[in-house]
């Protein structure tokens, strides 16, 4: 491409502002449509696997609730509890199991104090293998063992905010604090990736069951499937099912009575998903990037139309075919290269924007699209326009000089 070439068509745009811009602004959109939606499915599958990141994702998870159907003389409505009874009964017969924990008392929120410091925080109950389901990292001491299960130990592992507001700096290794009346030593301090996570301590759950309410209950029993496939992790989640039904007398199908859930399974089926909602924004994005190219294309060619006299007389001065392609390419390769590039720009604009100044949610973080995939978009756009010139371009090659001339009379 020579000085001359880019005169010509500075002045053929030049003379047509409005139709030029018009396409320009049609392929800007296109391409600057396709970086923000991609952006927006990297969102919001941040915001997927950052939910299932605070916990394993290779769990089951077990819980009590209310029957819904009548069954061997049972009225529904019955409520179902899990206990420590079922948590054995469950590893003795199910095969597979990795880790495993139980909570009780759920997420209790208690008055805590340390000196003259005191805040509220919630208590976690947990087994020794909690640290793992939970997806927490040990920054301090250590997590709760088996020791502290079996001697029903008054022990805690505390979370950073926790640390921050009662120890001001402080060591807090070996030191009690007091949890709604009752000292816990603290052993260990935790960090979780996962929202709201951090502002709790775990406390074994046997200890919980014993100073809380003296019994042997619990909320939620948490299993690990190891490196099982999700196929079989579903199997084991309605083996569970099924044997707590035989133990608890109700309906095997009543999903209410206790819930089996597999969180693998769970994962995975919003991967998917997010998965197809990535293709169909390139769907769509292409589509608009398409539409853009289309109208490159028509613009061309009335260009190319209005300019036949002016392709006559270059023919009839000597010019090849070769040199008349080449610059109706050339008008196509500026038009889609500085608009593509253009609403590329535009669309990694709008998304640091997004991520500056719109806080993340649970399920919407870090809008971003990937710069080799924004790069890649640009390239396929500008070849596209390439193509899009090349009809109008084999169009003028193919002008008759003296029939141009004669049409132009």
């Amino acid at each position: 491409m020579n000085y001359d070439s880019l005169i010509e068509i500075y002045y053929v745009v030049r003379n047509n502002k409005l139709r030029t811009a018009l396409t320009a602004f049609s392929v800007a959109w296109g391409i600057f449509i396709l970086i923000v939606l991609l952006g927006a499915g990297h969102g919001l599958r941040n915001g997927a696997q950052d939910q299932f990141k605070s916990d394993a994702t290779n769990t089951i998870w077990v819980d009590g609730g209310k029957t819904s159907m009548a069954y061997n003389g049972y009225q529904p409505g019955r409520q179902i509890k899990l206990t420590n009874e079922d948590m054995d009964l469950i590893l003795k017969k199910v095969k597979g199991i990795d880790k495993k924990s139980g909570t009780a008392q759920g997420n209790i929120s208690k008055i805590m104090r340390y000196g003259n410091q005191k805040a509220t925080f919630t208590v976690r109950s947990g087994n020794s293998d909690h640290d793992y389901l939970e997806s927490l990292k040990v920054t301090e001491g250590r997590f709760l063992n088996d020791n502290d299960m079996a001697q029903y130990r008054k022990v805690c592992v505390i979370g950073q905010p926790v640390k921050e507001a009662l120890f001001k700096g402080e060591n807090p290794l070996g030191k009690y604090i007091d949890v709604g009346g009752i000292a816990f030593q603290v052993v260990g301090s935790f960090y979780d990736p996962g929202r709201g996570d951090m502002d709790r301590i775990y406390i074994p759950v046997t200890t919980s069951q014993k100073v809380f309410n003296g019994q042997n209950y619990l909320d939620v029993i948490w299993l690990s499937t190891g490196d099982l496939p999700v196929e079989i992790g579903s199997a084991m989640a309605e083996e569970i099912r099924s044997l707590l039904a035989a133990r608890h007398s109700f309906n095997p199908l009543d999903r209410a009575a206790v819930g089996a859930y597999n969180n693998k399974e769970n994962f995975e089926r919003i991967m998917k998903m997010l998965s197809g909602i990535r293709i169909f924004i390139w769907i769509i994005g292409i589509g608009t990037i398409i539409a853009g190219v289309v109208g490159v294309s028509n613009i061309l060619m009335i260009s190319v139309k209005e300019r036949t006299k002016e392709i006559g007389i270059r023919k009839a001065l000597g010019a090849n075919p070769f040199s008349i392609v080449s610059l109706i390419l050339q008008e196509s390769l500026i038009i889609t290269a500085l608009s593509g590039y253009t609403g590329m720009l535009l669309g990694v604009v709008v998304l640091e924007l997004f991520k500056k100044y719109v806080p993340a949610s649970d399920f919407f973080k870090n809008p971003e699209v990937d710069f080799k995939v924004a790069i890649t978009a640009t390239v396929v756009l500008i070849f596209a326009g390439l193509l899009a010139g090349f009809f109008p371009a084999v169009r003028a090659a193919s002008i008759n000089p003296v029939e141009a001339l004669k049409d132009e009379v």
